[in-house]
């Protein structure tokens, strides 16, 4: 019984695993259908395609996890059935030598005969007690083959459904095996096409570079001058320490900066997705792709620190929580002013379009000068 509560704790907690996933799929394939179709062969739209085979490889884990579980518990169930099956054939065996004895012993006479030829009082009294006793023990012992024969019974209902539970699980990982396989096709077709851009795309990357170069040094500059001015105003300038606190201790908690979304590009160095052997510019934060018209949200309380406009990145509202900072950029539309209080949840501006018909949000997170991974930051 405690083996049966485990496997379905560990069900129920793979069914929500593969629920996650799902609806990420999900989100990733109403983002791609909503993109425009001249925009289908897009670094955009590869970025969010990877993202979605990354997501299909983990149901296919959390499936072949499954399966395990069911083959497991298929092979207890099948020895626990073995044992029931031997314990019953003893019962029965013994139950007709029950009835036999019974049966040979059913004349009160012949019981009477017995029981005065024994050799002494010992041996009369055992053989009255057995005599007295086997009628119940006929009777126990029936009701235990009927037990038995339940548990049995149920015992196979149950194999049965480990079994057509396996067997589905099993089609719908091959149903997830060939929409991986359609998947990575239609990625390779598509870096076949856009391998043919090279030349567009690296003007592209410069560009960007120069944008990533220009703010980072911008959001450097003003977080070393809010510390530095911090430091030097002493207790005139305090520090929200109990604030700080409470931001930390959320460390894995805080909510996204988005209603629904989905990370197209990861905190630190990574490489082009088309031209494997092109280093793209220091991630800082991430970049996360959500729907048209989306707001962007607060992570947590705090105080408006400052809103500022940079190339490629339009409007960017830095929020400060104690020693931490948080920066919400390419915003279209600004819903916040300098100095504002906010709280958990707040909408700090509408998020700008893409070229692709989608939003895209870049998000940082600091502690003081030193940045911060925001996933390590935010909940699962």
């Amino acid at each position: 019984m405690i083996f049966q509560i485990s496997f379905g704790q560990d069900i129920s907690k793979q069914n929500a695993q593969k629920k996650k996933i799902e609806d990420e799929i999900a989100y990733i394939d109403k983002q791609l259908s909503n993109t425009r179709n001249k925009q289908r062969q897009s670094i955009n739209a590869l970025t969010l395609t990877q993202k979605k085979i990354e997501n299909r490889k983990g149901m296919i884990k959390a499936l072949d996890q499954e399966i395990k579980g069911y083959d497991s518990n298929i092979s207890t169930k099948e020895r626990e059935i073995a044992r029931l099956e031997r314990r019953l054939d003893t019962l029965e065996q013994y139950h007709e030598n029950l009835v036999y004895n019974a049966y040979k012993n059913r004349d009160s006479k012949v019981w009477f005969m017995y029981i005065m030829a024994s050799e002494n009082i010992g041996q009369g009294v055992r053989r009255w007690s057995y005599l007295k006793n086997l009628s119940s023990s006929v009777r126990v012992q029936a009701t235990q083959i009927l037990e038995t024969k339940i548990e049995l019974s149920k015992e196979k209902d149950r194999l049965n459904g480990l079994r057509q539970a396996s067997v589905k699980t099993q089609k719908q990982r091959e149903q997830e095996y060939q929409k991986l396989s359609r998947e990575e096709t239609q990625v390779m077709n598509t870096i076949n096409s856009l391998k043919k851009q090279e030349k567009k795309f690296r003007n592209e990357l410069n560009k960007k570079k120069k944008e990533v170069e220009r703010l980072n040094k911008e959001i450097e500059r003003i977080l070393a001058e809010a510390v530095r001015q911090q430091k030097q105003a002493g207790k005139s300038v305090k520090v929200d320490y109990e604030l700080s606190a409470k931001f930390s201790d959320n460390k894995g908690k805080l909510p996204w900066p988005v209603t629904k979304g989905v990370v197209v590009e990861k905190f630190g160095q990574s490489y082009h997705p088309v031209f494997k052997t092109v280093k793209l510019p220091f991630n800082n934060g991430v970049d996360i792709s959500t729907s048209k018209n989306s707001k962007a949200l607060a992570v947590f309380d705090g105080v408006v620190k400052q809103i500022l406009v940079m190339p490629g990145y339009n409007q960017c509202v830095l929020v400060q929580h104690g020693e931490y900072f948080t920066f919400y950029c390419k915003l279209k539309k600004v819903d916040v002013k300098s100095g504002q209080t906010v709280k958990t949840g707040a909408p700090i501006g509408t998020i700008d379009d893409s070229e692709e018909g989608n939003a895209i949000l870049h998000f940082q997170l600091w502690k003081g000068t030193d940045k911060q991974n925001p996933e390590t930051w935010l909940r699962k």
